[in-house]
């Protein structure tokens, strides 16, 4: 059997004037991994990212444990995280003040149990097919869209990769969450609670081979389990 390692990339930079940027924490908690797979001699035979900055930080982080010395990552967008900026906005200008959830905002949200809420009901609305893009979200992408690009991803790293192949990816989230879907053939809004149980740094791993997959591992953080490491624990 061949294995998919999903990463999700390190804490990002929230509420500073770049979000997709690793903050200092979550540099920290790529270099614990990073030791850690060193400690119990992890190796994988290729690399990849999406093309986000905290995607590709991550990955260079991780670097040391792929065989063949690869000075980068090979970067695949399939893998990209969804643009969550333009749900958010579209959420805030059509239903924000129906459902009383955000109304009135006008700009970024900095409170983190705020921006949450907010955002949760966002994507709840977009997986539903409930946002309406119009000419001017042009960085909008559907729920559908974003489905079919990273299954089309995945199953395109199964094609290439096999024969007991390990293959490392540092990507987000959502992407995660949909992987796991592609496994556990999990309804859509199944799909979206996963995506706020990912935590930063956690590993998943997918195994297949001869037209099948398994999950074996969903969220893993042995590697934040020291005690000293507790406070490494983040989920966004």
């Amino acid at each position: 059997m061949s294995e998919l390692v999903f990463v999700r990339h390190g804490q990002a930079s929230f509420g500073a004037e770049s979000y997709d940027k690793l903050s200092p924490l979550g540099v920290r908690q790529i270099e614990v991994l990073a030791d850690y797979w060193q400690s119990i001699g992890e190796k994988f035979d290729h690399v990849y990212s999406g093309d986000l900055l905290r995607q590709k930080e991550t990955a260079e982080g991780l670097l040391s444990l792929v065989n063949g010395h690869p000075t980068q990552a090979t970067v695949k967008p399939g893998f990209n995280e969804y643009n969550g900026g333009p749900i958010m906005e579209i959420y805030l200008r059509d239903h924000a003040a129906t459902e009383g959830i955000g109304a009135g905002i006008t700009g970024s949200i900095h409170e983190r149990k705020l921006f949450q809420q907010v955002f949760e009901a966002a994507t709840g609305k977009w997986i539903a097919g409930e946002l309406i893009a119009t000419a001017l979200d042009a960085e909008f992408e559907t729920w559908s869209d974003f489905k079919v690009r990273v299954r089309a991803a995945i199953d395109a790293l199964m094609q290439s990769h096999g024969s007991g192949s390990r293959v490392l990816i540092a990507t987000s989230g959502g992407v995660i969450a949909l992987a796991l879907q592609h496994v556990l053939n999990l309804p859509d809004r199944h799909a979206l609670a996963v995506n706020w149980m990912v935590n930063n740094s956690s590993v998943t791993r997918i195994r297949y081979g001869a037209g099948r997959m398994s999950l074996s591992l969903f969220n893993g953080l042995s590697h934040l389990e020291k005690p000293e490491h507790q406070e490494l624990i983040t989920f966004r």
